[in-house]
């Protein structure tokens, strides 16, 4: 026999002390279990003895009532790290962090710090935004009017419309936006001369 196979024999001998384990730590006997999970008793209590095997028609409702994963409850390997390593990217003093993988609608942090001696410039680009003020206050300029936005208010457009975003005082804003590649094309593209 394999390793592997070795392996997840002892993951699937392993089941049946986790799942009495988890009732007892719950305070459950196997009648109150029986009565929450729709499984009959004798079950259980060969589940937990190790002398049934569990299928995932028993699993699912014991992962409910313990209010674990699935995954836990079968002692399932850790797939991996699960953070997202973040490499940000400065553009025109504005630093994009990017909070999803490439393609389709992107989600980046923005932070925007104050420039005072810029005047705004409106661009157009294709695409749509949506935007959401983590913190600062945002001045959006879109099209002939200002909008300002606190901390919590999102505001969305169609990106053809000549737009600015910045801070509407001396404080750096952060901002969650997404857009579809195009817009992350025109906002992230290399600068050139």
């Amino acid at each position: 026999m394999s390793a592997a196979h070795d392996i997840r024999k002892e993951r699937l001998a392993a089941v049946g002390p986790r799942l009495r384990d988890l009732r007892l730590r719950h305070g459950l006997t196997l009648a109150g279990l029986a009565e929450q999970t729709g499984i009959n008793e004798s079950t259980l209590s060969r589940l937990e003895g190790g002398i049934r095997k569990p299928t995932l028609e028993m699993l699912l409702p014991l992962a409910e009532v313990y209010a674990v994963p699935l995954d836990e409850l079968v002692g399932a390997p850790r797939t991996g790290d699960p953070r997202i390593h973040l490499k940000p990217v400065t553009r025109n003093g504005m630093t994009f962090v990017p909070l999803s993988r490439p393609g389709g609608v992107q989600a980046h942090k923005l932070l925007i710090p104050p420039r005072p001696d810029a005047e705004p410039r409106l661009n157009t680009h294709e695409g749509f935004e949506w935007v959401y003020v983590l913190a600062g206050r945002l001045r959006l300029l879109l099209g002939d009017q200002t909008v300002i936005l606190k901390p919590g208010e999102a505001a969305e457009f169609d990106t053809h419309v000549p737009h600015w975003l910045g801070p509407d005082d001396d404080r750096t804003v952060q901002l969650l936006i997404l857009f579809g590649a195009q817009g992350e094309r025109t906002h992230l593209r290399a600068r050139t001369t």
